[in-house]
């Protein structure tokens, strides 16, 4: 048992956009009837209030069946964030420079510690610390910063603005692509998981 999420990461909001452009898009939601304006007890993440599905919830969704689960319902999350997707760990991450794929993970998903090295406390500096991140990639050598990798299954993301939908059938690709116009055609990242 657990309770099953999906985060649509906004991954070129600025903080000083993001409230605005979450603002935006919950506007859209409400205006289309996906979830509902009232804020209630239905999430696990801040302060446990976000927004119930609205009467047409199904606008989002590829399953349209109604969910009677106690964590149902949409968080809006603004701020440095590292976006995971709960359980387990990414299997492999890409450079975005030289676009090289390092397995994290050997066949028997133990992890590789020195895969992992070059990443070791890199989350916490952009997240926590205002910083870049910077990872230095095992291939090539360049530096970039955390928030420009990619992780296999969209594991991580790095973003200012985050939409995590609990309990929720599978969002539709039509849904997420429609998220991205709204937030001004920015890239996305749609992370799902478990806790």
């Amino acid at each position: 048992m657990g309770d099953y999420f999906q985060t649509i990461v906004d991954l070129d909001a600025t903080e000083r956009d993001a409230q605005e452009l979450g603002a935006r898009v919950l506007d859209w939601l409400i205006a289309e009837g996906i979830v509902n304006a009232e804020r209630t007890d239905c999430v696990l993440d801040g302060d446990g209030y976000g927004h119930e599905p609205g009467p047409h919830f199904a606008k989002a969704v590829d399953d349209p069946e109604p969910v009677d689960l106690w964590s149902n319902g949409l968080h809006v999350q603004t701020g440095r964030t590292v976006f995971d997707s709960g359980q387990g760990d990414a299997g492999a991450a890409t450079c975005p420079l030289c676009l090289t794929e390092i397995r994290l993970v050997d066949e028997t998903w133990q992890p590789i510690e020195s895969a992992w090295a070059p990443f070791q406390g890199r989350f916490h500096d952009w997240a926590e610390q205002g910083g870049e991140g910077i990872v230095h990639c095992p291939s090539c050598a360049r530096p970039s910063g955390i928030d420009r990798w990619s992780w296999e299954d969209d594991y991580y993301a790095c973003g200012q603005l985050g939409f995590t939908f609990w309990g929720w059938a599978e969002l539709s690709s039509g849904f997420t692509r429609e998220v991205g116009r709204k937030l001004g055609g920015h890239r996305t990242a749609v992370l799902r998981g478990k806790l």
